[in-house]
């Protein structure tokens, strides 16, 4: 599938852009080096053809992108793929409203982020991390009503947007759990997430960089939007970015980081070539 069309303008300016620096310095080699006449029709060919090849590597580079680097408001942003483990600073786990860490396919899953981290990430016993968030200080606000009728993980509910900073990293109430205990958040739910989400960060970030996965791309249900894609949900994060008001001071960026299962998905030059992203 290709994400760019052989003719996408924006492919077609950046060819323009290469070829014009071409032609003016092979207009003044010719000035000084006499061609003869009986290879001026290969050399031409060999000019068009190597201009077709150019083309083509400028189009396949297009769909291929993988990573890039835009302005937002003044804050530096980097969209790549990668591995968000890996990157420096600050890294934001989305968990549910409760901060369950109940990796047994059920509450979470042992394939999502949230659980990678647990079962792969954290250094101590899970014991540990409940304890740290049972006695992390919260705003009385972000604390919601106990759920004692749930039957399995913990029953204390916080506010979607909240976020616990443990070491390194961001742990943020991301999800809403049904009766079932499956994941889902409505579009004005994920809306104020988001809001919640960067004023959160905004207080905690230290002036360090933050990484974030895109929000809603795994196993969470948006509800009232099952065919909402990886790349529509990258640019309501940046929307929502750009008119909260979380703005990261030089060196510090944020970095939202995508599963290479992913990139085929969403259009890095269509987000490179918008303004703020969106």
């Amino acid at each position: 599938m290709t994400k760019v069309s052989l003719f996408d303008r924006r492919v077609i300016d950046s060819f323009l852009k290469i070829t014009s620096g071409i032609s003016a310095t092979l207009s003044l080699v010719v000035l000084f080096v006499d061609i003869p006449e009986e290879c001026k029709a290969t050399y031409g060919w060999i000019f068009i053809g190597a201009l077709l090849v150019i083309y083509l590597i400028i189009w396949v580079w297009s769909n291929n992108l993988n990573k890039i680097d835009i302005d937002v408001e003044g804050s530096e942003v980097t969209i790549k793929v990668g591995d968000i483990f890996l990157e420096p600073g600050l890294k934001v786990i989305a968990f549910n409203e409760y901060f369950d860490t109940q990796v047994d396919n059920k509450i979470i899953a042992e394939s999502s982020l949230n659980g990678i981290f647990i079962k792969n990430h954290l250094d101590v016993p899970i014991e540990e991390l409940d304890r740290y968030i049972d006695d992390y200080a919260f705003d009385a606000s972000e604390k919601l009503e106990s759920n004692i009728e749930r039957k399995s993980g913990k029953k204390v509910r916080h506010q979607i947007g909240t976020v616990c900073v443990y070491e390194n990293y961001l742990l943020a109430a991301f999800t809403k759990f049904d009766e079932s205990n499956k994941a889902e958040i409505t579009m004005p739910e994920y809306l104020e997430f988001l809001i919640n989400f960067w004023d959160k960060v905004n207080n905690v970030y230290a002036q360090q960089s933050v990484s974030t996965p895109i929000f809603g791309s795994g196993i969470t249900r948006i509800k009232g939007h099952k065919t909402i894609s990886d790349e529509d949900l990258l640019k309501i994060m940046l929307w929502t970015f750009r008119i909260s008001e979380m703005r990261f001071k030089y060196p510090a960026r944020l970095t939202i980081v995508i599963y290479k299962d992913k990139i085929k998905q969403i259009n890095l030059l269509d987000i490179k070539s918008a303004r703020n992203g969106v």
